[in-house]
């Protein structure tokens, strides 16, 4: 089972169990058992430039677990209402949840970088809210 460490809310930094020898290593992650939902989406980020940034959105309705499985990352959070919190993530055993409603920025890609994705729903582009104007708008609407 892995081990949660909150930052702020509800973000929470994962440090999942590993296994290894002379052979080399194992992560497991398992949904809903060493993540808080049930995985339906896989996606990864690779060959990105380091000036790149990625993400830029929020999303209405998906969950995500972001682990550099390879390399390293940072990923800069925002919750609309003040609170922002940079990540870097440079441990493949080591993930950050993010619930729905949170801004995200990924950037700052070492030229190995793989940027594994886990996801509680099926790709849907209406559920993602690409101005942050307008995410902003949003949150103090939920919030009143």
């Amino acid at each position: 089972m892995s081990s949660i460490i909150p930052v702020f809310d509800t973000i929470k930094l994962f440090e999942f169990p590993q296994r290894g020898d002379e052979r080399g290593h194992l992560v497991i992650v398992e949904g809903a058992k060493d993540i808080p939902f049930d995985i339906k989406r896989i996606f990864y980020i690779y060959g990105s430039d380091n000036e790149v940034v990625r993400g830029q959105h929020a999303n209405r309705q998906s969950e995500f677990v972001f682990i550099n499985v390879a390399g390293q990352s940072k990923i800069r959070v925002r919750d609309g209402k003040g609170n922002e919190a940079i990540f870097p993530l440079n441990r493949p055993h080591v993930g950050i949840y993010l619930p729905k409603m949170i801004w995200k920025d990924m950037y700052d890609f070492s030229p190995d970088s793989v940027l594994l994705v886990l996801s509680d729903k099926h790709y849907d582009p209406d559920e993602y809210i690409r101005s942050y104007d307008e995410y902003v708008k949003e949150v103090v609407g939920e919030s009143k």
